[in-house]
């Protein structure tokens, strides 16, 4: 068992023909990644990295059983291919691109859960589960088959913190990089239940970061409802309010989403908190030693 992707999950990648879709279409595929079908409109017909290419989702879904999507749509036409691949039966699209226009991501995010799809994003590098599939751009060099989970609003910070885990002989389950818009389609509280549930996933690493209280909302969860043990950073603690750092969710606005209130709320859920990033494969590496005593 795996967090959303596993060796089934058979892929879409929207706006395969552009240079970013081919790009990520053979790393996909050199993970693993089941990649069937690409869709750009009016190139039917055509391959990419071996890949068909469809004028719709739909024809894609039919020709290939097709079961996730990846987009890398550019901004101005997202939305439309969010909602083509919900109305073609996808069930799970991770949606890389940024500047997504707020307004259209409120549309995407309420018609998705409406019929039942997750987004993974916007803004976002994506998920991904070692040895199995790989759905988004998260470097495949970072990873190695483990039991250490791994949710993250940055996308940089993931990559870094994963070859850390790496580096010191551990390995992960599953990675999602959540995206860091002020709306997103999945957040801490949505996933967490997923790691809580998942058999093959011992501990999690929770990246956070300034703006908003998805954190302090995860903190919560975690204190009423999630058994397995937390290792946690935020990134952003010497922003200055009213700075907007990085993503665009990443502001302090009307003294609420301060690093400090983040941490004090982790911490209080019982999560071991990071001051620094290369902090946390050590506490990874000692709780998982813990684990293994008992």
């Amino acid at each position: 068992m795996t967090v959303l992707v596993d060796a089934s999950t058979r892929v879409v990648v929207q706006g395969i023909t552009g240079h970013q879709g081919t790009v990520h279409t053979r790393q996909m595929k050199a993970f693993g990644t089941q990649v069937v079908a690409g869709v750009t409109p009016g190139k039917a017909g055509s391959e990419v990295e071996g890949v068909p290419v469809f004028d719709s989702v739909q024809a894609a879904v039919d020709r290939t059983g097709a079961n996730a999507a990846c987009i890398f749509v550019p901004a101005p036409y997202a939305k439309d291919a969010l909602l083509e691949a919900v109305d073609a039966g996808i069930r799970l699209a991770t949606v890389v691109t940024e500047h997504i226009p707020f307004h259209d991501m409120l549309v995407m995010y309420h018609y998705a859960r409406s019929q039942g799809t997750r987004i993974i994003g916007p803004n976002c590098p994506g998920i991904a589960s070692p040895g199995k599939a790989k759905v988004g751009i998260i470097p495949n060099v970072v990873f190695r088959p483990g039991r250490v989970g791994v949710i993250s609003r940055s996308g940089t910070l993931t990559y870094e913190i994963v070859n850390g885990i790496k580096e010191h002989g551990l390995g992960q389950s599953t990675c999602i990089g959540l995206g860091g818009d002020p709306v997103v389609g999945t957040s801490f509280v949505d996933a967490l239940p997923l790691f809580e549930d998942d058999p093959e996933t011992d501990l999690l690493v929770l990246v956070g970061e300034i703006g908003g209280t998805a954190e302090e909302d995860a903190a919560e969860y975690i204190a009423e409802h999630f058994s397995k043990p937390v290792v946690a950073y935020i990134a952003g603690r010497s922003a200055p309010p009213g700075k907007r750092m990085g993503h665009a969710g990443a502001i302090i606005a009307r003294g609420k989403g301060t690093a400090a209130t983040k941490v004090a709320a982790l911490e209080a859920a019982g999560a071991r908190v990071a001051r620094f990033p290369y902090e946390i494969p050590d506490l990874v590496a000692d709780l998982a030693t813990r684990a293994a005593r008992r």
